[in-house]
């Protein structure tokens, strides 16, 4: 069975921190808190020969506003391993797509080009995956 894969017409990472530019280098986070831009998957997907389009763009950015996104930044003390935290070798990088639940961390809209984001605990990263379409 052939897999569902998105076109995307520029590299997501690219395309984020194009969007994202100097803004994250403003932002001050505090203790474990770790910043993630958020995926929107593009319009268009590929099932075998099939096409497929998306038609409900406002629900799927809301469905995708929990789900995966790419880290921007790190608080000082994200995946730092001390008594009360237990990732021993476990952490993200700048750069990685990062999946988490969609009631986790709170919703920020960076402002200059309306980049939609989520400020983290590390504990709220589920799980790290090698590119934002290896989850749907």
């Amino acid at each position: 069975m052939p897999a569902l894969q998105a076109i995307h017409k520029t590299d997501p990472q690219k395309d984020i921190l194009k969007k994202v530019g100097k803004q994250a280098d403003r932002i001050e986070l505090f203790g474990n808190s770790i910043l993630v831009a958020i995926y929107i998957p593009p319009e268009t997907a590929k099932f075998g020969t099939l096409t497929l389009q998306r038609t409900d763009k406002e629900r799927d950015e809301y469905k995708h506003q929990g789900k995966v996104g790419m880290v921007l930044k790190l608080g000082p003390q994200a995946y730092e391993d001390d008594e009360q935290t237990q990732f021993h070798g476990q952490e993200v990088e700048v750069g990685d797509w990062v999946v988490f639940r969609p009631t986790e961390g709170w919703q920020l809209t960076l402002t200059e080009n309306q980049v939609l984001c989520r400020v983290l605990v590390e504990a709220n990263i589920r799980m790290r995956i090698p590119s934002p379409d290896a989850v749907w």
